[in-house]
């Protein structure tokens, strides 16, 4: 009797053999097995310390300092470890930012140096690596002494921008302690949105293609070279039906034959884990995509991914016959309260000490002083001051630059997003009156390498933007009972814009059509009117989806981020004022419906003095529940 099993139903081999009694016998016959273990992390954002920059205090949630202790003890279990990362490493804090913003050296980039003292064996590329610009991302990685690779970017014409794939040979050892030299193929991909995201960086110098079809061409071509393949995959797991430049593709990628292993990003979550639902093709418990065994190890410094793959040799080649995959967590919260499950790491901490120092003088320098204290727990019962102050700053910045350039009749408006409200149970917003601090202002703008630009567009375009930025809000049943959840938490947050200059009503009673009541200077909002509207680089060149910005034309590119608008604003007097001018409200519903979103357990005091708003408890773990009614304008 022969019996082939291919290397999808191979996970499942063992048990399948038992049944026709053969497993013992084809044991005796096999080849060497072998035990190897794929370390990964992804989504550091420049996270190496276990600190938060925003609010100078420790932060036992983040940092690849305690991740380190996670890789060494992973290293003590199993020998034959590979290290990963899997992109999204250069960007996110004040420290990748000090960092990027002194002056070119001989020195290797804090970051890879401790890569390198950790041994990462090889990296990919995420979108947010080209957020300083190529040189330095170039600088960044040209001497690092592991391979840095990405297979869907090239340079303008076609030359390889990074080597889309790298073969690592390394001698480990099988179950009886024999050695054999295996080759371990690595290939890497990233979203081909960052065309769009970071278009005015990269036009005309890059190309991004599409992640499934460039893995048709290449995979096969690596498989041919070696025993195992494993492909960085810089992307979330997105259900629906494939379609060609799809930012989330991890599943279908899974479905292109001959990768071993997929560790996986960009969409910050967990996998294996309670962060994905199973079906057909995804299992959540075991960590599989399409029998393909695969870990996402959540985002700056949350977790390690771990992939162990039992491989047996069959012939001339090894197989994978099963695999275990987990993400071990840094910490575990119950509740309010934050439990540590690691240390940090003393080489680490020691090696990045120089930045840190550096960046904490920095971050601490004053920037001005609010007159009123400021917070963004309420951003969902509409009291955004943050975004208010935001806002306002990006005009002031552009108002000028405008008339300069000729466009200053238009009639100028802004949008911004509130970024801090809730993302991780501590961040939000919440600065005092008082001297202001560069780490407070920093934390009103997080994205410190967006750009000021304005777009023109008509009161038509201006309805449907705020169409879109309004999906961040559930469908509520006006006739429903019980209290309905008022947040839709797979929209982020970054693409609620509030536009200012306008005053409006969003009807979370209505799938669609639910921006109603649109004002310019009081009265209603002229569809075919032209305006000039600030906002950033992402949101222009077409980030987030919004559909409505796809034909705008651009009026102005600043050279300047938005985060510096903020901090010019505060330096243009000695005192900023607070002021509530949130542009939009709810429509009221056709009854009393009562709603809920989570917010920062600090919030709860201050709930007193909002009277739509009542305390309903404890709501995600780390996270106080509001309740309020929408019967009535807020």
């Amino acid at each position: 009797m022969t019996i082939a099993i291919t290397r999808r139903t191979a996970l499942g081999a063992a048990a399948y053999l038992a049944t026709l009694g053969l497993s013992d016998a084809l044991a005796a016959d096999s080849g060497p097995r072998m035990r190897v273990r794929l370390l990964e992390t992804s989504d550091l954002h420049m996270f190496v310390m276990d600190w938060d920059y925003y609010h100078a205090k420790p932060d036992p949630t983040v940092g690849l300092t305690r991740v380190a202790t996670l890789i060494r003890a992973a290293r003590r279990e199993s020998p034959n470890t590979l290290l990963f990362d899997n992109g999204d490493f250069l960007q996110g804090n004040p420290l990748a930012d000090y960092i990027a913003a002194q002056p070119p050296g001989t020195e290797p980039h804090p970051l890879v140096a401790t890569m390198t003292a950790l041994g990462y064996d090889a990296a990919g590329l995420g979108n947010h690596e080209f957020n300083y610009g190529l040189d330095f991302l170039e600088a960044t990685v040209q001497n690092a002494p592991f391979a840095f690779v990405c297979a869907n970017v090239v340079r303008a014409g076609g030359a390889p921008f990074l080597p889309p794939y790298t073969i690592l040979q390394r001698v480990f050892k099988d179950e009886t302690g024999a050695e054999h030299e295996l080759r371990i193929g690595v290939i890497s991909f990233l979203p081909p949105q960052i065309m769009s995201w970071d278009k005015a960086r990269l036009e005309g110098k890059v190309e991004a293609s599409d992640i499934v079809l460039t893995a048709r061409r290449l995979v096969p071509e690596l498989r041919a070279k070696c025993d195992v393949v494993v492909a960085l995959c810089h992307s979330g797991i997105g259900t629906g039906a494939w379609a060609e430049g799809e930012e989330h593709a991890a599943l279908h990628l899974a479905a292109v034959p001959g990768i071993d292993a997929i560790l996986l990003g960009h969409a910050h979550r967990v996998f294996p884990g309670k962060d994905y639902a199973s079906a057909d093709v995804v299992d959540a418990v075991a960590g599989r995509l399409h029998g393909v065994p695969a870990v996402m190890p959540g985002f700056w410094g949350s977790h390690l991914g771990v992939i162990d793959l039992g491989l047996r040799r069959d012939g001339e080649r090894w197989i994978v016959e099963k695999a275990d995959v987990e993400a071990r967590p840094i910490y575990r919260r119950e509740g309010g309260t934050v439990h540590e499950l690691t240390t940090a790491d003393g080489a680490v901490t020691a090696s990045i000490a120089a930045a840190h120092r550096g960046t904490l003088g920095w971050i601490e320098q004053p920037a001005g002083a609010l007159d009123a204290p400021i917070h963004s727990y309420f951003v969902w019962a509409g009291y955004d001051p943050t975004t208010a102050l935001v806002n306002a700053a990006q005009i002031a910045y552009a108002k000028p630059l405008l008339a300069a350039a000729g466009f200053g009749e238009l009639p100028l408006l802004s949008a911004a997003a509130p970024y801090r409200v809730g993302y991780t149970p501590d961040s939000f917003i919440d600065i005092p009156a008082g001297p202001v601090p560069m780490r407070a202002v920093a934390d009103l703008y997080i994205y410190s390498s967006n750009t000021v630009t304005v777009v023109k567009a008509t009161g038509a375009q201006i309805v449907a933007w705020l169409e879109w930025a309004s999906r961040v809000f559930n469908t509520i049943d006006p006739s429903g009972a019980g209290s309905q959840p008022l947040v839709n938490r797979k929209i982020p947050s970054y693409n609620f814009d509030t536009i200012a200059g306008l005053t409006y009503a969003i009807n979370v009673t209505k799938p669609s059509g639910r921006i109603a009541d649109v004002r310019f200077e009081g009265k209603p909002l002229d569809l075919t009117r032209e305006f000039a509207v600030v906002t950033n680089n992402y949101r222009a060149d077409g980030g987030g989806g919004f559909a409505a910005l796809k034909d705008a034309e651009i009026l102005l590119r600043a050279p300047d981020t938005n985060r510096d608008a903020v901090f010019r604003y505060f330096g243009a007097s000695p005192t900023v004022h607070v002021h509530d001018t949130t542009p939009w409200r709810f429509a009221p519903a056709e009854r009393p419906v009562e709603v809920w979103f989570d917010t920062g357990t600090a919030a709860a005091p201050l709930i007193a003095g909002r009277k739509e708003l009542v305390l309903l408890g404890d709501g995600e773990p780390g996270y106080a529940r509001v309740g309020m009614f929408l019967g009535r304008e807020i």
